[in-house]
């Protein structure tokens, strides 16, 4: 009893119920634990403030954080019972001071600083969620599915909230159905970016604020000067050596399903269909992007398409509006996925697939609603927090790394073609066969000192 860890004591004590705090607390004192998760955040301002919100609200106890701009150190400190917390602008201190006593990381960091906290994580035995994309680079995220793979009791999840959401599931029961016949081709588009993209990077520097770590903000990435406003603290998102431009912001929700419903594996063929310019210090401002996967399962082999950006003359880059939308005397909506079959078509409203529906109108209703196949979520958070607790297994949080590790590959197989500016050929492994020195954007060699702490893959 007397080497039982943290990480184990909690899932024993889910396991047992209340009972156990009540039963045994001299067990918990003898042992110096706390039956709640003990969390840590890499990230507290920005999106990680949802994460901070549901981990409060689960009753975690933060013991420590993270967060490069202290005006942002609130979004811990502030909150009711978390006022001694731990705070660092580094996060490697989180692990280095506190590792042994945290159950679980919440890593919501600009892309390119994912990966390493997140595989310093799951490393050492601590549950992981990383926002989404899961990382910055094609080899990133393999690295992080084998890491699963290699960890087994680590719970993880990657943050493409969507995913836990019903629409992706009635799709899914859709095609299973026979709907739309066997599934040609996916378009997805984003009305994404919303921030600059298309050019270079501007000259000269500015004073760093004093309440702002940039030298560990950088972390991996190459070192630059600091510019007010152009870089933290959302811009990061169209420059290549800080974000994954539209295709890191938005993919992981707005082609989710199509992991999902398709289960894939890599992509045989990544190609830049469209582009504005080629790829400088930020991505272009638009481009269309063609994918192809095998048959697999019994299935054809299909394609997808991925419009983000405006042309030239400012037009969004999207599909043309399908026969069987203006039947209806309906457009195309700004955000969403056109999905063809063989049969039929289905059009999915929005970013996170909230509205599959086939259409016309006349063909749905003559279709009707499918039947259930599958189980339904409590909540993207909800889900994560059960499964470490051992309420549920480690797979219930259903976009672990095993999922989201692939997927994220794929979806920046699409930028690392752009990078290359030409067709890429895949094997099933996710290795580029067709110009075997492409492999060596697929990975950046972390920036001396800021690359993982442990990495067990």
């Amino acid at each position: 009893m007397s080497n039982i860890t943290r990480r184990q004591f909690v899932k024993r004590t889910a396991a047992f119920g209340a009972v156990s705090a009540i039963g045994f607390p001299s067990l918990i004192r003898a042992q110096g634990l706390n039956e709640k998760l003990q969390v840590g955040f890499i990230a507290v301002g920005g999106q990680a403030g949802s994460h901070t919100g549901a981990a409060h609200g689960e009753g975690c106890q933060c013991i420590a954080f993270a967060e490069t701009d202290k005006t942002r150190w609130g979004g811990v400190l502030e909150k009711e019972g978390w006022g001694q917390a731990k705070g660092y602008t580094d996060w490697r201190k989180v692990f280095e001071n506190h590792g042994k006593n945290l159950d679980v990381v919440f890593v919501a960091t600009p892309d390119h600083s994912h990966f390493a906290p997140t595989m310093t994580a799951v490393s050492m035995g601590i549950h992981c969620y990383t926002e989404k994309p899961l990382t910055w680079s094609v080899r990133e995220a393999q690295l992080l599915a084998a890491a699963y793979a290699r960890n087994p009791k680590v719970v993880t999840q990657q943050g493409n909230q969507g995913h836990a959401g019903n629409g992706w599931r009635l799709a899914y029961e859709y095609i299973k159905a026979g709907a739309v016949g066997d599934v040609k081709e996916f378009h997805t588009w984003t009305n994404r970016p919303v921030w600059p993209q298309g050019g270079d990077r501007p000259e000269g520097a500015d004073p760093i604020p004093d309440t702002l770590d940039w030298e560990a903000w950088i972390g991996p990435a190459a070192m630059r000067p600091y510019k007010k406003g152009v870089y933290h603290s959302f811009n990061w998102r169209g420059f290549v050596d800080f974000g994954s431009g539209a295709l890191g912001d938005m993919a992981c929700h707005t082609t989710d399903g199509i992991y999902s419903i398709m289960n894939p594996g890599y992509a045989a063929t990544a190609e830049p269909f469209i582009m504005t310019g080629p790829v400088k210090d930020q991505w272009p401002a638009g481009m269309v992007v063609k994918n192809t996967y095998r048959a697999k399962d019994g299935r054809p082999g299909f394609k997808t398409f991925w419009y983000e950006g405006n042309d030239g003359n400012g037009k969004p880059f999207m599909p043309d509006t399908p026969e069987e939308l203006e039947v209806d005397g309906r457009q195309l909506p700004r955000t969403g996925n056109l999905i063809i079959g063989s049969k039929g078509k289905m059009l999915v409203n929005g970013d996170y697939w909230e509205t599959p529906l086939i259409i016309p109108e006349a063909r749905r209703k003559e279709f009707g609603r499918p039947p259930q196949l599958l189980e339904r979520s409590p909540g993207h958070h909800k889900e994560f927090f059960m499964a470490c607790r051992g309420e549920k297994p480690r797979e219930f949080s259903q976009s672990n790394f095993a999922y989201s590790g692939p997927m994220t590959a794929n979806i920046q197989l699409g930028n690392l073609c752009a990078r290359a500016g030409k067709k890429l050929e895949l094997n099933e492994a996710g290795e580029i066969t067709s110009d075997p020195a492409i492999n060596d954007l697929a990975w950046r060699e972390p920036r001396a000192g800021w690359g993982p702490l442990e990495m067990k893959v």
